[in-house]
């Protein structure tokens, strides 16, 4: 499926329903992700009505919280903690019938033990087996954060390549910033790429900035696009709705749609 999502603003629903609508989008929940949140069940419960009420489009996908989520952590108590907050996202997903649910690696780049990255691989691979298993109508998307290179989270989506609703999410912009060149990590991760965030930055930065705003090749992305991840699912991923119009309005003149 090639096609383009941006993040609902929920005081201006008519706008994103607008560029929805214009540009064929889908929708990215961005309300949902922090703990603050999630632990106002009736707060959650109201913005999930209020989208109910919207004349919403048919892709719908959901970010996760990532606030400290350390499903792999030696602390049994932080990782219990861990396991609650996945859990919870994954049912406000369900509530506001997303078809995925994004969350980050959060290991800590700068710890290159062996015996930390072994510890990360096999307890977030039993982790996510089982939300997998418990969710089986929801995408889980594994989106790289710190990561300074694609080995460790390839080795994971190797690893669950049999699990039918797992994939990786390529935040590009992330990637773009890390230590290891965009085209690596694109070519190692593209069997496993399913989802794709975008915006841009200064090369050093995570920016959030509109598409065309920094120094992000977009020539490069399309041309990466086209030969490695041509019928993936990608996230405009800038908040502000003026942003997203510049970008959309950006990729347009592009060639983004065409």
């Amino acid at each position: 499926m090639n096609r383009y999502l941006i993040i609902p603003d929920r005081h201006h629903m008519e706008e994103s329903i607008a560029l929805s609508k214009q540009y064929n989008l889908g929708f990215e929940f961005n309300d949902f992700f922090t703990p603050k949140m999630l632990d106002n069940k009736e707060k959650c419960e109201r913005i999930a009505c209020m989208y109910d009420e919207q004349d919403m489009p048919d892709l719908l996908t959901s970010h996760g919280d990532f606030f400290d989520v350390l499903v792999f952590s030696a602390d049994e108590k932080i990782a219990e903690i861990s396991e609650m907050r996945v859990k919870e996202s994954m049912e406000i997903a369900k509530r506001v019938h997303a078809s995925a649910v994004i969350f980050h690696t959060n290991y800590e780049p700068f710890l290159t033990a062996q015996l930390y990255l072994d510890n990360w691989r096999i307890k977030t691979e039993m982790f996510f087996r089982k939300i997998c298993e418990e969710y089986p109508d929801i995408n889980v998307y594994m989106e790289n954060m710190f990561d300074q290179s694609p080995d460790t989270l390839k080795t994971l989506a190797e690893r669950m390549a049999d699990v039918d609703n797992f994939g990786v999410c390529l935040d590009y912009a992330h990637a773009y910033i890390s230590k290891t060149a965009i085209s690596e990590w694109v070519k190692m991760l593209a069997p496993y790429i399913r989802h794709v965030h975008i915006n841009d930055n200064d090369g050093e930065n995570d920016l959030h900035l509109a598409v065309g705003e920094g120094v992000i090749d977009w020539k490069k992305f399309l041309r990466l696009k086209k030969e490695y991840f041509p019928d993936v699912t990608v996230l405009i991923e800038t908040t502000p709705l003026e942003k997203q119009r510049k970008s959309l309005e950006f990729m347009d003149d592009f060639g983004f749609f065409a």
